[in-house]
């Protein structure tokens, strides 16, 4: 019986994604569903206790006023954040718009996402704050 030589991988080290800057990115762009699912769990929560009356709205509260939770969401908002910032930098690669001949710049393209952005924003804002 003949063995089969095998190719020489050289090791690989379990931090491999903090070695450049790009794979840094990435592994927190996956990192950053499990705080989009946390974010999607928690509005869910909210809405129930919302729903269930004013004394379950009032236990959300105050259990969301914790320092655990607390810091919890402020890091979900980072990364939801990072999460649509990379989305919409990856916008003009997946949409290639074309008029006639001409191929519409990749800045309009950026422009036109973060102009929708913050507008949808502000009127979120708006309804919420007035």
């Amino acid at each position: 019986m003949t063995s089969v030589p095998r190719p020489y991988r050289p090791p690989v080290s379990l931090f491999w994604w903090l070695h450049k800057r790009s794979y840094l990115l990435f592994a927190l762009r996956e990192l950053s569903a499990v705080f989009i699912a946390w974010s999607v769990v928690y509005l869910l929560m909210l809405v129930s206790a919302v729903s269930s009356g004013h004394a379950a709205y009032q236990e959300f509260l105050d259990r969301s006023a914790g320092p655990w939770l607390l810091v919890l969401n402020i890091v979900a908002v980072a990364f939801v954040i990072l999460h649509a910032v990379t989305w919409f930098n990856l916008a003009p690669k997946a949409m290639v718009i074309r008029i006639g001949r001409w191929r519409v710049p990749v800045a309009v393209i950026l422009a036109a996402h973060y102009g929708a952005w913050l507008g949808v924003s502000a009127v979120i804002a708006w309804l919420v704050l007035r």
